[in-house]
């Protein structure tokens, strides 16, 4: 019969056990890493005749307690690949480059539809439907990353959009 004590030891232990089984999973079920940042659902839209520029999205997951920045984007799949974010002037929303994009302690950063995300310019050739598009990342701690964003049909807008429609802005 365990005493209260080591009962005690044996719960912390299982505690313990158990949160480190759920911080590999989770680690696990990262789509990338790049240091601790967990980078998640990676995406651009299909390509419609005559596009010559696309948007990419992701999600970046930041579970330590130092603060990171992304910094740029290098892709093959394009001339050059810019930060942006949207802002609204004059009630019209307009794309804005931006320098970099702030990771937060114990947060993250969406890039998303209608906020911040990468503008892959002057493509090198169209983004077709279930193909992969290749890009390196680069955060000011957690380094370079190389990454694959999956390209959806050119119609395919997440409800986590909340409306807004980046197709239709002008780049």
């Amino acid at each position: 019969m365990q005493t209260p004590r080591s009962l005690n030891t044996t719960r912390l232990l299982l505690a313990g056990w158990a949160l480190a089984l759920g911080a590999s999973i989770s680690a696990q079920a990262a789509d990338f890493t790049a240091g601790a940042l967990n980078l998640n659902d990676l995406w651009v839209r299909g390509s419609v005749p005559g596009q010559t520029n696309g948007a990419g999205y992701l999600q970046i997951i930041n579970p330590s307690a130092a603060a990171d920045r992304l910094l740029s984007v290098q892709s093959d799949a394009a001339t050059r690949v810019e930060l942006h974010t949207v802002v609204t002037e004059d009630g019209v929303a307009k794309m804005r480059q931006v320098q970099s994009i702030d990771i937060p302690v114990l947060g993250g950063a969406k890039l998303a539809p209608g906020g911040f995300h990468l503008m892959f310019l002057q493509l090198t050739g169209p983004f077709k439907q279930g193909d992969t598009v290749p890009a390196v990342l680069t955060f000011e701690k957690a380094g370079a990353v190389r990454v694959s964003f999956t390209v959806k049909p050119s119609t395919y807008n997440p409800s986590s959009s909340a409306g807004h429609d980046h197709g239709a802005m002008k780049h």
